[in-house]
Protein backbone atom coordinates (compact mmCIF):
# COMPACT_ATOMS: atom_id res chain seq x y z
CA UNK A 1 0.00 0.00 0.00
CA UNK A 2 1.41 3.44 -0.88
CA UNK A 3 2.55 5.81 1.82
CA UNK A 4 -0.48 8.09 1.95
CA UNK A 5 -0.26 11.29 3.96
CA UNK A 6 -3.08 13.61 4.91
CA UNK A 7 -2.82 17.28 5.65
CA UNK A 8 -3.95 18.21 9.15
CA UNK A 9 -4.58 21.92 9.30
CA UNK A 10 -6.00 23.46 12.50
CA UNK A 11 -9.52 24.87 12.01
CA UNK A 12 -9.64 23.61 8.41
CA UNK A 13 -12.87 22.56 6.74
CA UNK A 14 -12.69 19.18 5.01
CA UNK A 15 -14.79 17.78 2.23
CA UNK A 16 -14.85 13.99 2.62
CA UNK A 17 -16.12 11.13 0.49
CA UNK A 18 -16.32 7.63 1.90
CA UNK A 19 -17.55 4.72 -0.23
CA UNK A 20 -18.83 1.28 0.71
CA UNK A 21 -16.76 -1.70 -0.37
CA UNK A 22 -17.60 -2.64 -3.98
CA UNK A 23 -20.17 0.18 -3.86
CA UNK A 24 -22.72 -2.11 -2.25
CA UNK A 25 -25.95 -0.18 -1.50
CA UNK A 26 -25.80 -1.06 2.19
CA UNK A 27 -27.57 2.10 3.35
CA UNK A 28 -30.65 1.48 1.21
CA UNK A 29 -32.59 0.34 4.28
CA UNK A 30 -33.71 2.85 6.90
CA UNK A 31 -32.23 0.69 9.68
CA UNK A 32 -28.78 0.69 8.09
CA UNK A 33 -28.97 4.41 7.36
CA UNK A 34 -29.91 5.04 10.98
CA UNK A 35 -26.88 3.00 12.09
CA UNK A 36 -24.70 5.34 10.02
CA UNK A 37 -26.25 8.46 11.57
CA UNK A 38 -25.98 6.95 15.05
CA UNK A 39 -22.27 6.32 14.41
CA UNK A 40 -21.85 9.93 13.27
CA UNK A 41 -23.49 11.17 16.48
CA UNK A 42 -21.20 8.94 18.56
CA UNK A 43 -18.13 10.10 16.61
CA UNK A 44 -19.12 13.68 17.34
CA UNK A 45 -19.12 12.91 21.07
CA UNK A 46 -15.68 11.23 20.99
CA UNK A 47 -13.98 13.48 18.44
CA UNK A 48 -15.85 16.79 18.29
CA UNK A 49 -16.43 18.33 14.90
CA UNK A 50 -18.82 20.76 13.31
CA UNK A 51 -20.98 19.19 10.61
CA UNK A 52 -21.44 21.84 7.94
CA UNK A 53 -23.11 19.79 5.19
CA UNK A 54 -23.78 16.14 4.41
CA UNK A 55 -25.45 13.75 2.02
CA UNK A 56 -25.73 10.05 2.83
CA UNK A 57 -26.51 7.84 -0.15
CA UNK A 58 -26.96 4.09 -0.44
CA UNK A 59 -23.31 3.37 -1.20
CA UNK A 60 -21.38 6.47 -0.17
CA UNK A 61 -21.27 9.46 2.09
CA UNK A 62 -20.22 13.07 1.51
CA UNK A 63 -19.40 15.33 4.45
CA UNK A 64 -18.21 18.87 4.95
CA UNK A 65 -16.77 18.99 8.46
CA UNK A 66 -14.54 21.12 10.64
CA UNK A 67 -12.77 19.10 13.37
CA UNK A 68 -12.60 20.96 16.67
CA UNK A 69 -9.42 21.48 18.68
CA UNK A 70 -6.78 18.79 18.25
CA UNK A 71 -9.16 16.39 16.51
CA UNK A 72 -8.09 15.24 13.04
CA UNK A 73 -10.25 14.31 10.08
CA UNK A 74 -8.75 10.81 10.25
CA UNK A 75 -10.01 10.37 13.83
CA UNK A 76 -13.48 11.54 12.85
CA UNK A 77 -13.71 9.25 9.83
CA UNK A 78 -12.18 6.25 11.59
CA UNK A 79 -14.78 6.60 14.33
CA UNK A 80 -17.69 6.98 11.88
CA UNK A 81 -16.62 4.04 9.73
CA UNK A 82 -15.77 1.76 12.65
CA UNK A 83 -18.93 2.73 14.53
CA UNK A 84 -21.12 2.06 11.52
CA UNK A 85 -19.51 -1.32 10.91
CA UNK A 86 -19.90 -2.26 14.58
CA UNK A 87 -23.59 -1.31 14.58
CA UNK A 88 -24.33 -3.18 11.37
CA UNK A 89 -22.53 -6.30 12.55
CA UNK A 90 -24.69 -6.22 15.68
CA UNK A 91 -27.78 -6.28 13.45
CA UNK A 92 -26.64 -9.50 11.70
CA UNK A 93 -25.63 -13.01 12.69
CA UNK A 94 -22.47 -12.85 14.81
CA UNK A 95 -20.36 -14.95 12.43
CA UNK A 96 -21.33 -13.16 9.22
CA UNK A 97 -18.34 -11.37 7.76
CA UNK A 98 -18.94 -7.73 6.97
CA UNK A 99 -16.35 -5.52 5.36
CA UNK A 100 -18.41 -2.42 4.95
CA UNK A 101 -16.10 0.35 3.71
CA UNK A 102 -13.39 0.78 1.15
CA UNK A 103 -10.05 1.03 2.94
CA UNK A 104 -9.58 4.76 2.75
CA UNK A 105 -11.61 7.90 2.31
CA UNK A 106 -11.01 10.84 0.02
CA UNK A 107 -10.57 14.28 1.53
CA UNK A 108 -10.03 17.81 0.28
CA UNK A 109 -9.16 20.87 2.37
CA UNK A 110 -11.47 23.76 1.53
CA UNK A 111 -9.41 26.68 0.29
CA UNK A 112 -11.76 29.67 0.05
CA UNK A 113 -15.41 30.70 -0.09
CA UNK A 114 -15.85 29.70 -3.74
CA UNK A 115 -14.40 26.25 -3.01
CA UNK A 116 -16.70 25.97 0.02
CA UNK A 117 -19.80 26.92 -2.01
CA UNK A 118 -18.91 24.50 -4.82
CA UNK A 119 -18.56 21.60 -2.37
CA UNK A 120 -21.78 22.46 -0.50
CA UNK A 121 -23.61 22.45 -3.82
CA UNK A 122 -21.93 19.20 -4.92
CA UNK A 123 -22.93 17.48 -1.68
CA UNK A 124 -26.54 18.58 -1.92
CA UNK A 125 -26.94 17.85 -5.63
CA UNK A 126 -25.59 14.29 -5.24
CA UNK A 127 -28.96 12.50 -4.69
CA UNK A 128 -30.25 13.94 -7.99
CA UNK A 129 -26.95 13.26 -9.77
CA UNK A 130 -27.20 9.56 -8.86
CA UNK A 131 -30.89 9.34 -9.78
CA UNK A 132 -32.27 8.69 -6.27
CA UNK A 133 -34.72 11.60 -6.55
CA UNK A 134 -35.73 14.23 -9.09
CA UNK A 135 -36.12 16.98 -6.49
CA UNK A 136 -33.61 17.54 -3.68
CA UNK A 137 -36.36 18.31 -1.21
CA UNK A 138 -37.43 14.65 -1.57
CA UNK A 139 -34.11 13.23 -0.27
CA UNK A 140 -34.31 13.04 3.54
CA UNK A 141 -30.65 12.14 4.21
CA UNK A 142 -28.88 15.40 3.49
CA UNK A 143 -28.54 18.87 4.96
CA UNK A 144 -30.17 20.46 1.90
CA UNK A 145 -33.38 21.41 3.73
CA UNK A 146 -31.45 23.12 6.53
CA UNK A 147 -29.46 25.15 3.99
CA UNK A 148 -32.65 26.02 2.15
CA UNK A 149 -34.31 27.14 5.41
CA UNK A 150 -31.34 29.48 6.02
CA UNK A 151 -31.87 31.05 2.59
CA UNK A 152 -28.84 29.57 0.83
CA UNK A 153 -31.06 27.86 -1.75
CA UNK A 154 -34.35 28.79 -3.34
CA UNK A 155 -37.03 26.15 -3.77
CA UNK A 156 -36.33 24.33 -7.02
CA UNK A 157 -32.56 24.65 -6.87
CA UNK A 158 -30.95 21.48 -8.16
CA UNK A 159 -33.91 20.29 -10.22
CA UNK A 160 -31.47 20.70 -13.11
CA UNK A 161 -27.72 20.38 -12.83
CA UNK A 162 -26.27 23.57 -11.34
CA UNK A 163 -23.47 25.11 -13.37
CA UNK A 164 -21.20 25.22 -10.33
CA UNK A 165 -21.17 21.41 -10.04
CA UNK A 166 -21.22 20.49 -13.72
CA UNK A 167 -18.39 18.10 -14.58
CA UNK A 168 -17.34 17.60 -10.94
CA UNK A 169 -16.88 14.09 -9.60
CA UNK A 170 -15.69 13.51 -6.05
CA UNK A 171 -16.75 9.89 -5.81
Amino acid sequence: MPDYRRFYIPDAIYFVTSVTRNRRPIFRSDACMEALFDAMRSAHQLHPFRMLAYAALWDHLHLLVRPIGEVTISQVMHCIKRGTTFRLKAMREPLEALRLWQGRFWDHVIRDQEDFNRHVDYIHYNPVKHGYVDRLEDWPRSSYRQWMARGYYELGWGHTEPERVANLSFE
